[in-house]
Formats: structure tokens, sequence, C-alpha cells
């Protein structure tokens, strides 16, 4: 069965206060997006890898490749102005009109192995496969009057990425016009009236988005290295 990934990271990293992207920041002397893709080039071989960037990175995105020496194959394309036309436009490169997309987030580096695995197994029997968390501490849900409620945090679950799908089937879920609670790729699937199917996911699958996201993902990157 043909099996791509289409790695997102077409923002521009503000949050972080640098110069530079998160994206393209070293984790263990390497751009965190190599380490994704070199998770995903891991689990297969033979998978196509897309990576989605803004146009105006590729050249600086060759020229780091190029440094490090980064030979892992994927496709470069542009990014739109939100994570919806993103996806679409990666969505759009796919060289094939059947099997499974895994849509991951590209500041995402630590995702185990095993749950792309299972995302894969999951999409290819029940159309998807989004990977998710329990929730460790108590939650309320907060009115717009400030008003707060306890909430049975068992019914809640935190969602990560990979999101994995059918090709026909996420395809034609990104044909509809971007809404406002487009906010992941299951929820544009979920607007067909499909229903998603949640795989367990892993704690250490942060999203590098701030500084102290960074100092946190190289403890992970050194405990990694000293299990192998």
């Amino acid at each position: 069965m043909n099996k791509a990934a289409i790695l997102v990271a077409g923002g521009k990293g503000l949050r972080m206060g640098g110069p530079v992207a998160k994206q393209y920041l070293p984790i263990a002397g390497k751009p965190v997006l190599m380490h994704t893709l070199a998770v995903f080039f891991k689990i297969d071989p033979q998978i196509h890898l897309i990576l989605v960037l803004p146009a105006s990175d590729f050249e600086f995105w060759k020229s780091l490749c190029e440094a490090n020496q980064f030979v892992i194959p994927h496709k470069l394309v542009a990014g739109g102005n939100t994570r919806f036309q993103s996806v679409r436009n990666g969505l759009e490169a796919l060289p094939f009109s059947s099997g499974l997309v895994a849509i991951h987030d590209g500041v995402r580096p630590f995702v185990k192995l095993e749950v792309i695995e299972n995302s894969f197994d999951e999409a290819e029997n029940s159309g998807s496969a989004i990977a998710v968390v329990n929730l460790k501490d108590s939650i309320r849900k907060v009115t717009d009057e400030g008003k707060s409620t306890f909430q049975e945090r068992q019914y809640f679950r935190l969602v990560q990425t990979p999101q994995t799908f059918q090709i026909e089937k996420i395809k034609k879920a990104f044909e509809v016009t971007e809404l406002p609670q487009f906010t992941d790729d299951a929820t544009v699937y979920e607007h067909q009236g499909w229903q998603v199917s949640l795989i367990q996911g892993n704690l250490e699958n942060i999203k590098i988005t701030t500084p102290e996201d960074m100092e946190y993902a190289e403890y992970l990157a050194s405990k990694q290295k000293s299990n192998r």
C-alpha cells in the first residue's frame, strides 16, 4: 500500500522569539525538522515524504541540508497562509491518489515509531487514526462571564499528531471551504460526517513552541542517545 507523510512547518515560529523559526533550530546538533523526517524514514524508507515550508525558506532549508549532509529524500511544498491551506497544498502534491497519509507537525520530532505504525494500521482499517494522550491535571470549563465548572477529565483527551487517513477520504474532506472550527485535520475529516478513530500517542511527543520546549527537547534527545 502507498504510504506518505506530510510534515507541516509552514509557520514563522514567532513565539520562540528569535531570528530563526523554531523548525530550523538545532536539537542535538541538527535542525528540528531533520529529526522529524528521520523518524518517518526509519518507519519505512519507501515512504513518500513531503515537507511543507514557507516558499521563502526553500533556499535556506536546502543550505541547512547541505551543511548537515542530510540526504533523506523528501519533496518541498510551499505552505499557505493557514495550516489548513498548508495541508491542502501537501495533499495536492501527493504522487498517488490511494493509500495512506500521515499528517504531522514538523516540530514534533519525538513521536514514537510505534505510534506512527499504529496510526497507519488503524487508518487502513477504519479510515482515520488520531494520536491522543490522557490528561494528568484536573480541568475546569470557563464561561465568557468568568465562571468555571469542574469537568471529568476522563472524558477528554489531548490531541497530537500524526493524524493519519486514507488518502481518498482526507483529500475529499479538504475540498471544502476553510472554516474557523478547523483546528486540525481531524476536525476537517469530521466535517464530512465521519467519525475519527483515536490511538494512544506518547507524552514525549511535544510540539516545540517556546524556549522552554527547546530545553526539554535537548533533554529528550540526550535521553534517546543514551538509550541506543
